[in-house]
C-alpha cells in the first residue's frame, strides 16, 4: 500500500519519495562542503548537448587523466579545447549507412553532433594539457601544478 500526498485539483497525484529527498539533501550538503573548503577535485559536469561520450576522470599523483569513449570515430571528427575553467569535447559521429526505419530491429547507438563541457579540477596547468586518441578512447592528460601535488612531510620522533 502506497501513501499518496494530497494535491489540489489540477496538480495530479505524485508519489512522495522520502529517499529521493534525502539523496538531494546529501548532494546539496556535499556541494556546499566542496565550495566551503575549495576542494581541488570538482566533479561538475557542466553541460551536454546532443549525446555525450561516457567519461572517467582519475586523480593521479602528477596529473588528472580523463578518458572518453568515442568508438568508431575518426580523430578529425573530434575537437578538444580549454576555455577558462572548462574543458570542451565536441565532434560528430556520422551514421555509417542510411537505413529505413522499418528495417531496424533495434537502434541504440547515438549519431550526430555532441558537445560536452567538464569543469576542470583546481590546480591544473592549462597550457600543458595534452590529448591522444587510440582505439576509440580519447585520453586527456591534465598535469597538476606543483602546489596542487601532494607533498609528504617527514615526522620527527623525539
Amino acid at each position: 500500500m502506497a501513501i499518496e500526498r494530497w494535491r489540489p485539483f489540477g496538480w495530479g497525484l505524485r508519489r512522495w519519495r522520502p529517499v529521493r529527498t534525502v539523496e538531494e539533501e546529501m548532494q546539496d550538503m556535499l556541494d556546499r562542503f566542496e565550495r566551503a573548503f575549495g576542494l581541488p577535485w570538482r566533479r561538475a559536469i557542466v553541460e551536454t548537448r546532443g549525446w555525450g561520450p561516457l567519461v572517467d576522470m582519475v586523480d593521479r599523483k602528477d596529473e588528472v587523466l580523463l578518458k572518453a569513449e568515442l568508438p568508431g570515430m575518426k580523430r578529425e571528427d573530434i575537437r578538444v579545447s580549454v576555455t577558462g575553467d572548462l574543458l570542451t569535447i565536441e565532434g560528430e559521429r556520422k551514421q555509417e549507412e542510411e537505413v529505413k526505419a522499418e528495417d531496424y530491429y533495434c537502434c541504440e547507438r547515438s549519431y550526430g553532433r555532441f558537445y560536452r563541457e567538464i569543469a576542470l579540477p583546481a590546480g591544473i596547468q592549462k597550457e600543458k594539457i595534452s590529448s591522444e586518441y587510440k582505439e576509440g578512447i580519447l585520453e586527456i592528460h591534465m598535469p597538476k601544478a606543483e602546489e596542487a601535488k601532494p607533498k609528504e612531510i617527514e615526522i620527527e620522533v623525539k
